[in-house]
């Protein structure tokens, strides 16, 4: 209301003498600013709708006016009230000539229309004839029409004139072109999938703000396919380069952070690029490097750059040294005042613990600091990296907080979450049966029914499968806790639904098998819990399975049975509900107590929840019943296959049933009978389906954290015409080239060693100055309960460890089970991740971020590994001074013949194009143009469904009718795009 008052005083005090407008419509925007309630401005601007609604359709309005009448039509739309009425004039002010009118058409129409409205048709047609338009000014604003209202029907008529615009002399436009060849791809992928290598030329654009927009589409097309853009690496790493030195004009600098927005970008690109890619990534490590030690960390933006850094190294190849330098970024974070750095600092440190788990070890006070924090966002955040960081020693500490925490919420949705993550820990760390078994039991406790059904589902399996391999006693042991704790919380009310389940579930099977409880006091604790859930017939139903466990075992045993008068009362009960389900289970009791010992024992073997369940697909049981029945004179079986004479009823019967389930009456003549025709049909589509489809038990979903494996880049395209990178004059500063000539070289190489020094000697200054500061805060004494919590947390190994008799490494008493188990990939995808990181710390590979002082020379010169990474040097100048042993055997490129003018019948070339600014000059990119297209359609097969069987309705009725007549009844291949540019 503030900032409507503020724009209503401007407005006035600019009618004075102008802002073009007359003194009734910024009257209209100070009352509107100045009122007092929403319905004294919904009184206002309904008033002066009707008014617009009758002078707008007034003939011969003056250009002004009707001006003035669409800019108050676009400020009532957005205040939330219906302007349609007059949309076809903002249409139509954007068919006129004068540029002033058309581009505010263009505004209101781009504001009041979406890519789906019936009057985008009526514009296609301007926006064709105003993207041919010698004023600039005119494509910008048909351009930004184009990214808003062309949908994928449209996009065809467009096309072709935003493709000429991106070789358009005015940088505005090209800028735009690239956005609305983006938002083209982003709307319908395969319509411009011809034309992608625009945007790897568009890379190599003179303008940084053209350059800068190309990296948004490229950054999404290297999401879908990496393998395809390997061979930007250096170029991107050349232009982040140049960015960071501060090449690129003033005008893009942001708090006194050169293009932070564009070195943001570069770096997702190069974390993408260098996941899993050794090679790629060594290309990255100096300039991510020189990012993380030079950023100005006292502004938000310098911190949002050093955040980036942190993930690009979290992704790419690890590197020891950069491990290091982003560990003191994160330290910087966790040590800050702000909630926002802590909340960076805990998700940066959660990215890089699967890389060096004893990064989170170094700051475990700060852990703890953020774990009591009154931030709840904070706090969650650092729950999720505890999550991480959990095992076998700190198990208990970190799954007590959890709960505790799961306590004290009141968001459902937060926990649910908590709950599953506090059993998945607790199945894979458990230190003990009891403490596993009291842990299930407080989250089915708090969490109540938001708990997931599979969690229930996976408690009772581990408890009947065990944890031991193949230790009888310590299985024993847990389903005696498991009894025992349940019978001492069975009493307490409100319990939910889930955990009455699985306590009926347990006490049926387990509550007599020690023998410490007798029959008749686990059977009276069921039947209290089915009376006291009379409304939930699941848990009755469990109830009732239980008791007839409980008496059959007994009855197996050779125990006699008495039945207690509250269990009679319950069946007899259950044997009138209205739930044919309870029926069942309570005349199935009624009649497992009055068989003998050996048939109870058959039907329901003590113990046997795990075994397999065989089943005799060919039914051969029934073999002599089907003698006897031939015997006795009954008709044999006719399989399908054999049977002939009534494919005329099948196909009649076929037509019908899809009209039938259409349930709607025809209203067509009925087709003429047609001679019966005996024919043969093959229906084997028809027989019942008789092999088992196995199900996969579900287990709970668990993010995995591990590093991807992406194969290096091949080096056969190596011969493939690739500009050079030497001599190249740089577009935003000072005009330098780099000469390969031998005079030069050493001393090249001795200033840059002479720069890194000076650079170190900065940073440690700068180390110094950190140090001289924290030395003058006050100590802060730290408590010996936050202490002995930081050993808990972070005490023990470093490495990740499971308890070896968890859920992960049960022994199944039944192969049926094997699919159910929890896979070990996870655990083996982490011992992998450490085994790198640890081959990588041993061994490490040729480091660029060494920057101590350089070693005694050898005989064999060696090339600079920044002018190599910066592209100064050509590879194969690289590999040739290398064999012969000499710099100065390595001869100067001639840099006028490969960057001079492109002829006519050569191909096209602006990598080398150079665009002076005041002086100056950059040269961003190389080796991106002359890129050929190769896209590949991958042919993918859907997969087929099992064919089932008839339902048995239909297969009686079918068996009727070979009774009665005694004859026979009778892939897409999608195309995937892929962008793929070598």
């Amino acid at each position: 209301m503030e900032q409507l008052k503020t724009i209503g005083r401007e407005l006035a005090m600019g009618s004075q003498g102008g802002f073009g407008q007359s003194k009734e419509f910024l009257d209209l925007v100070k009352s509107i600013g100045e009122a007092r309630s929403k319905a004294e401005e919904d009184r206002i601007v309904l008033h002066e709708i009707e008014t617009l609604k009758r002078r707008i359709s007034e003939p011969d309005i003056p250009k002004r006016k009707m001006k003035e009448y669409i800019i108050r039509l676009v400020y009532f739309e957005m205040l939330g009230h219906d302007a349609s009425f007059g949309y076809i004039h903002a249409v139509k002010m954007t068919h006129d000539d004068t540029l002033l009118l058309k581009r505010t058409g263009y505004l209101a129409v781009t504001l009041f229309l979406n890519d789906d409205h019936d009057l985008i048709i009526l514009i296609v047609n301007t926006i064709q004839k105003d993207l041919r338009s010698d004023n600039y000014l005119v494509v910008c604003a048909a351009l930004n029409a184009v990214c808003r209202l062309i949908n994928e029907e449209t996009i065809p008529a467009v096309l072709p004139q935003v493709v000429d615009l991106l070789s358009h002399s005015k940088e505005a436009v090209r800028k735009k072109a690239i956005m609305a060849l983006h938002r083209f791809y982003q709307k319908s992928p395969s319509s411009v999938s011809h034309l992608v290598s625009n945007f790897r030329k568009r890379l190599c654009d003179n303008d940084p703000g053209v350059m800068g927009a190309t990296l948004c589409p490229l950054f999404d097309l290297i999401t879908i396919e990496v393998h395809s853009y390997k061979d930007l690496v250096v170029s991107f790493v050349s232009i982040l380069k140049q960015v960071a030195e501060r090449r690129l004009p003033k005008s893009y600098d942001y708090h006194q952070m050169p293009a932070p927005f564009i070195q943001i970008r570069l770096l997702k690109i190069l974390a993408l690029l260098g996941s899993g890619d050794k090679q790629a990534s060594e290309n990255m490590y100096t300039v991510v490097g020189d990012i993380l030690r030079k950023c100005d960390s006292s502004s938000n933006i310098g911190n949002a750059v050093l955040y980036e850094c942190v993930c690009c190294v979290s992704s790419i190849y690890p590197n020891p040294k950069l491990l290091e330098v982003a560990a003191d970024v994160i330290s910087r974070f966790l040590k800050s005042d702000s909630h926002n750095l802590k909340y960076m600092g805990i998700d940066s440190l959660g990215r890089l613990i699967k890389m060096s788990p004893e990064i989170a070890e170094q700051h475990q006070l700060a852990v703890i600091d953020c774990l009591e924090d009154p931030d709840d966002t904070l706090k969650r955040k650092t729950f999720e990296l505890l999550y991480k960081m959990t095992k076998s020693s700190n198990v208990e500490v970190i799954v007590d907080r959890m709960i505790d925490y799961m306590i004290s919420i009141n968001d459902n949705h937060y926990k649910t979450y908590i709950a599953s993550r506090c059993v998945e820990l607790a199945e894979q760390f458990a230190p003990s049966n009891h403490w596993f078994i009291l842990t299930m039991n407080k989250v089915f406790e708090h969490a109540g029914d938001l708990v997931n059904v599979k969690v229930a589902h996976n408690l009772m399996r581990l408890i009947a499968e065990g944890f031991g391999e193949d230790d009888d006693a310590a299985d024993s042991q847990l389903r005696s806790s498991a009894v025992e704790s349940y019978l001492h919380i069975i009493g307490e009310p409100k319990l939910p639904s889930v955990f009455l389940q699985v306590i009926c579930w347990v006490l049926g099977e387990y509550g007599t098998a020690d023998g410490k409880y007798s029959a008749s006091y686990i059977t009276g604790k069921l039947c209290d819990v089915a009376e006291a859930c009379s409304n939930d017939e699941t848990v009755k139903a469990y109830a009732v399975t239980a008791i007839m466990k409980i008496y059959a075992f007994e009855i197996a045993a050779g125990r006699k049975v008495d039945m207690l008068h509250e269990c009679q009362s319950l069946v007899e009960e259950l044997s009138a509900s209205h739930s044919t389900d309870l029926q069942q289970r309570a005349y199935e009791l009624q009649a497992v107590i009055c068989l003998d010992a050996h048939a109870v024992e058959n039907i329901i073997p003590s113990d046997a929840s795990c075994e397999d369940v065989e089943i005799d697909k060919n039914l051969s049981f029934l073999n002599s019943y089907v003698q006897q029945s031939l015997e006795n004179g009954a008709q044999p079986y006719i399989p399908e296959t054999g049977r002939s004479g009534m494919s005329d009823t099948i196909n009649f019967r076929s037509q019908d049933q899809p009209e039938a389930s259409m349930h709607g009456l025809r209203f067509e003549a009925y087709e003429l009978p047609k001679p019966p025709v005996p024919s043969r049909m093959h229906t084997a589509s028809l027989e019942p389906s008789t092999e088992l489809v196995p199900v996969s038990e579900p287990a709970y979903s668990r993010d995995t954290h591990q590093v991807a494996t992406v194969p290096s880049v091949s080096d056969a395209g190596s011969s493939e015409l690739k500009l050079r990178l030497d001599g190249v004059q740089k577009k935003w500063g000072r005009p330098a080239y780099s000469s390969s000539a031998p005079s030069t070289s050493s001393s090249t190489s001795q200033n840059t060693v002479n720069g890194v020094t000076q650079v170190d000697a900065a940073g440690s200054v700068i180390s110094k100055a950190h140090k001289t500061n924290d030395s003058r805060k006050p100590r802060v004494e730290i408590s010996p309960e936050k202490q002995k919590l930081a050993a808990s947390l972070f005490g023990g190994s470093s490495q990740t460890e499971k308890r070896p008799t968890t859920a992960s490494h049960k022994v199944t008493k039944a192969g049926s089970h094997a699919a159910g188990k929890k896979s070990q990939a996870p655990k083996s995808a982490v011992v992998s991740n450490q085994v790198t990181v640890e081959k990588t710390i041993h061994q490490p590979p040729p480091d660029l971020l060494d920057l101590g002082e350089p070693a005694v020379p050898s005989a064999t010169p060696s090339v600079d590994p920044f002018k190599q990474l910066e592209g100064l040097l050509d590879p194969t100048q690289v590999s040739s001074t290398a064999n012969h042993g000499a710099v100065g055997a390595t001869e100067s490129p001639d840099i006028i013949a490969l960057y001079g003018k492109t002829p006519a019948s050569g191909h096209s070339s602006s990598a080398a194009i150079s665009l002076p600014t005041n002086g100056d000059g950059v040269n961003f990119t190389a080796g991106l143009l002359d890129a050929t297209i190769s896209t590949t359609h991958a042919g993918t097969t859907l997969p087929t469904q099992s064919i089932k069987g008839l339902n048995a309705k239909d297969s009686l009725e079918k068996d009727a009718l070979v009774r009665q007549m005694g004859v026979t009844p009778s892939s897409q291949n999608p195309n995937l795009f892929r962008d793929l540019l070598s």
